[in-house]
This record gives C-alpha cells, structure tokens and sequence, in this order.
C-alpha cells in the first residue's frame, strides 16, 4: 500500500488522494461555535443540513459551496487559517500539524468500517439544523466528548 500521506504535502496529493484522506465521520459537517474572547472553537451536534445522518456523508457534495455558503472548501483556500474549524482528529488537520493518521484511518485499516467501531460517526447523536426549534440554542449542543 503506498501511503502517499506520509511522503507528500496536502498541496502536493493529486484530487483523488485529497478526497481519500476524509474518514466520512461527518465531523466537520456540524456546526462550530467560536469563543470571541479566547478564539476557541467548539463542535456542536447540530448537523449541516445537507449531511445524511445515516452514511454520514454530503448529500450535494460537488454543490456544497453553493447551497452552503459557510461550507469551506479548503483546497481553495489559505489551509492555515481554517484548520482549526476542523475536528482534532481531521486527517487535513492532522497532516497539516505534522501528524499521522489515527490507527483506524481507513487508508490505514483498509477498511471504512474502522471509522463506526472506533466510535467517530456523527450519524449516531447528531441533530440537523433544520430541526432545531426557535427556543433552541447551539450552545446547550456542544460537545467536548469528541477532543
């Protein structure tokens, strides 16, 4: 198996290694609040609309940009300065800090059910936001479980 994330740079992987590095843990499809005094950013378990819960994965992928204009394409922008929206156990974050991928990254198990027994899809305790009520707020949804 050639572990192309150990001997290139994210700018450097081609589209199809890019797209390989996401684990599908529908992580950083839920909404992030940030803290305006510290900068620190929290996960929520409020879920993009677009997410389906159940494979975890964007409905509209290639349209996502569109239909979400907050949905971060990060391969068209400064990485840097996003990658902490992204989940610490994000592959794109991981190798963007020098890190290698968890031991049940698929590239590494070869398999996509490593993702669901280590625990780390959103399917299972995420809300979407369109089912939000008005009397609802994000903030009695965040979740430091995940860090």
């Amino acid at each position: 198996m050639d572990n192309f994330w150990q001997s290139k740079k994210l700018a450097e992987m081609s589209h199809e290694e890019w797209e390989s590095l996401c684990d599908g843990c529908g992580q950083c499809c839920l909404h992030k609040l940030e803290d305006e005094d510290t900068g620190q950013v929290a996960l929520t378990r409020i879920a993009c609309d677009l997410l389906n819960l159940k494979t975890c994965r964007c409905q509209h992928y290639d349209q996502r940009s569109q239909r979400v204009p907050e949905c971060l394409d990060l391969r068209q922008l400064d990485f840097s300065l996003y990658s902490r929206w992204l989940p610490k156990t994000c592959a794109y974050r991981l190798l963007g800090e020098g890190k290698d991928l968890p031991d049940w990254h698929p590239l590494v198990t070869g398999t996509t059910a490593s993702v669901r027994a280590a625990g780390m899809l959103v399917g299972a305790y995420a809300k979407k936001a369109s089912r939000m009520k008005r009397s609802e707020d994000y903030e009695d949804y965040i979740i430091d479980w995940l860090d």
